[in-house]
C-alpha cells in the first residue's frame, strides 16, 4: 500500500517491509522479475542461483527485456557490492519455506536487508499456483503494475481446454529433469504447485516410486522408460541436460514414442505465463488423441 509519499508492503514472512517513496528500481530473482514484467514492472536488475551462470537462463526470463534488464550474475559471483551496484530502491526475492532468500547465500542476505527494503514472497510446494500469482499481482500492483488486459481470460480458455484435452484421462505424463546420460529426476507431482494445478484439470500425472527425495526422484534412464510416458515435461533450464540430446539405450523406445513439453520448474507466476504453459500442455494432448 501506498500513503502520500510513503510505500509499504506485507512480504510472505509476516513483515512489513517499507519505503519512504514508492520503489522505483527494482532487484529481483530472475523469477520474480520475469513474473513483475507481464505485470508492466521493469526491474533494473534481476540475478539467478547457484543453478544459474554468468548469463540469465533463457527458460527463467519469459519476456524480459534483457538489453534493458542488468543480469548480476549468480552463485558465488553474488555479493552485497555486486547487488547494489545498479542502486536498487527494493529487492524482491523468492524463498521455499521458511522465509530464506532463494539463490543467495544467507550472510550476504542479511548484508542486503541491512542496505535496502527486502520483499519475499514464498513459491513454495505448500502454496497453490493461484495463491503465489496472487502475491504477484498484489505485490505488482502496489508498485504501479496492472495485469495484462485479457489475461484472466486468456487463462480461463486455457484451463477449459486443458480440462477438455485431458478428459479424466488422456496418456501417461512424466515431469523429468535430465540430469546426465545416465540419470534423471523425476518429478513428484503433489510437490509441485503447477503441476498439482495439471493434476486437478484431469491430466494422468505419473509419479515415480516412493524412496529418497521429497520433491524429486533420481532414476536412471531405465527407470524412467518404465513409467511409460505418453508425454514428457522436460525441464529446460539451462543446468538440465537436453532431453533430445539423451542417447541412453534404455530411453531410446520411450524418448521415441513421447511427446514433449518444454517445462520451467521455476515458473512465471503470471496468468499470461500460466496460460501458455496450459496451452503448451493442452496441444500436447490433443496431438496424442488425434494421432
Amino acid at each position: 500500500m501506498t500513503e502520500g509519499s510513503t510505500w509499504s508492503f506485507e512480504d510472505d514472512r509476516g513483515r512489513l517491509v517499507e519505503a519512504d517513496r514508492l520503489p522505483s528500481r527494482v532487484l529481483a530473482y530472475v523469477q520474480a522479475g520475469a513474473t513483475l514484467w507481464d505485470y508492466g514492472i521493469r526491474p533494473e536488475g534481476i540475478f539467478g542461483s547457484g543453478h544459474d551462470g554468468a548469463e540469465p537462463d533463457r527458460a527463467k526470463t519469459g519476456t524480459l527485456p534483457l538489453d534493458a534488464v542488468d543480469y548480476r550474475g549468480a552463485g558465488d559471483d553474488l555479493d552485497v557490492y555486486t547487488l547494489l551496484r545498479g542502486e536498487p530502491d527494493l529487492v524482491v526475492a523468492v524463498s521455499y519455506g521458511h522465509g530464506q532468500l532463494y539463490g543467495l547465500d544467507p550472510d550476504t542476505a542479511k548484508h542486503l536487508e541491512e542496505r535496502v527494503p527486502v520483499v519475499v514472497v514464498d513459491v513454495g510446494q505448500a502454496r497453490t499456483l493461484d495463491r503465489v500469482t496472487d502475491r504477484f499481482a498484489e505485490l505488482a500492483e502496489s508498485l504501479g503494475g496492472a495485469p495484462a488486459p485479457g489475461a484472466a481470460d486468456d487463462l480461463h480458455a486455457a484451463r477449459e481446454r486443458l480440462r477438455a484435452a485431458a478428459g479424466g484421462g488422456g496418456p501417461r505424463v512424466v515431469a523429468l529433469s535430465p540430469a546426465s546420460q545416465e540419470q534423471a529426476y523425476a518429478a513428484r507431482p503433489h510437490m509441485w504447485p503447477e503441476l498439482r494445478v495439471l493434476a486437478e484439470l484431469g491430466v494422468a500425472l505419473v509419479s515415480p516410486p516412493e524412496g529418497a527425495g521429497v520433491n524429486w526422484a533420481t532414476v536412471d534412464w531405465a527407470e524412467a522408460a518404465a513409467l511409460e510416458p505418453g508425454i514428457v515435461l522436460a525441464d529446460v533450464r539451462s543446468n538440465a541436460v537436453p532431453l533430445d540430446e539423451v542417447a541412453a539405450p534404455a530411453w531410446e523406445r520411450a524418448g521415441r514414442r513421447a511427446g514433449t513439453v518444454p517445462w520451467n520448474p521455476e515458473p512465471l507466476c503470471s496468468p499470461q505465463a500460466h496460460a501458455r504453459f496450459l496451452g503448451l500442455v493442452a496441444e500436447a494432448l490433443e496431438g496424442a488423441a488425434n494421432g
